[in-house]
């Protein structure tokens, strides 16, 4: 009998939602960094997208996936966002805000949905790799499964 995968809540919403799925457990290695886990998960980096939690001018909450090895420009973030300016919000402000911890941070099942934008590279890959809401686990679909759960929009976001 072989081990039995540890469901995360990420995991269980897109069960619900009936969208397939691949699961990865990298919790065995020292990974720490996107690019890390996308080695340890013999993954593409430019297919490995972390998810960045922000705060608009107008004090409203933006979500934002972009490769692991690439940095969110904040000034495209806001304008595709229709704000004057954007910050990265604080780290402890994560848990509280997203129920998620740093390093462990999804666009699905999130508190609260927040209108999220992914880099406009992810509509051209047939699968996006993304954290599955737990330090240690992703999940891998296409963009066209993930909008089935959350509402994504392509931009044009990093430096």
């Amino acid at each position: 009998m072989g081990k039995k995968v540890e469901k995360t809540n990420v995991m269980r919403i897109l069960d619900r939602g009936r969208v397939a799925y691949n699961s990865y457990d990298y919790s065995f290695t020292a990974a720490l960094s996107g690019t890390e886990v996308a080695a340890a998960l013999g993954k593409d980096p430019a297919c490995t997208f972390k998810t960045l939690v922000t705060q608009g001018a107008s004090k409203s909450y933006y979500v934002f996936m972009v490769p692991v090895a690439d940095e969110l420009d904040l000034k495209k973030a806001a304008r595709a966002a229709g704000e004057k300016s954007i910050a990265m919000i604080k780290s402890k402000e994560l848990l509280p805000l997203t129920g998620y911890v740093h390093g462990g941070c999804s666009p699905i099942g999130m508190k609260k949905q927040f209108k999220t934008f992914i880099h406009q590279t992810a509509a051209d890959l047939e699968l996006i790799l993304f954290s599955a809401g737990k330090i240690g686990y992703q999940v891998e679909m296409p963009l066209s499964e993930l909008q089935k759960i959350v509402p994504v929009t392509p931009a044009d976001i990093v430096v």
